[in-house]
């Protein structure tokens, strides 16, 4: 008696993990097909050199190539000299949008700083975008005004 009932109760467990692996199965096939995906137009901008306080900022256009509402969760700077701003609201399937990146001029020297933006892409839940370039020294007087250089004189 005690046999059978092993038996059994390993077939219905044979049973059960083949439809568990099926539904499994078939739920990741829905969720690949319904998947959002962020696709950027680059990854990079360079400055190259600007003049200290100078406008420095860039717009990363990127486009929901997937089936479902894309959303951003965060868009992280690597510091607080740079500052991004990004969409709050669902990008829709097959739309785009933008994340302005500024850095701070106002610092002189070479920067290269990343902003880490999350968001529901399947494959791409973070993604890393980059600034870089150089911001030259505007020259100041004695009294720390900022001088006026006039070529040729």
């Amino acid at each position: 008696m005690s046999t059978q009932i092993i038996k059994h109760t390993t077939i219905n467990l044979s049973k059960m993990k083949k439809v568990f692996l099926t539904l499994l199965a078939a739920i990741g096939t829905l969720t690949i097909s319904l998947a959002q995906e962020i696709k950027f137009d680059k990854m990079e901008h360079d400055f190259g050199t600007l003049k200290q306080d100078a406008p420095c900022q860039v717009d990363f256009k990127f486009t929901n190539t997937g089936k479902a509402p894309l959303i951003l969760a965060e868009a992280k700077p690597s510091c607080g000299c740079t500052t991004p701003e990004f969409p709050k609201d669902p990008i829709a399937p097959g739309k785009s949008a933008k994340i302005t990146v500024k850095y701070d001029s106002h610092r002189v020297g070479a920067f290269d700083k990343t902003v880490t933006v999350k968001s529901n892409g399947l494959s791409t839940g973070e993604t890393v975008i980059k600034i870089k370039g150089s911001i030259d020294a505007v020259p100041t007087d004695n009294a720390g005004e900022k001088k006026t250089i006039e070529l040729g004189k």
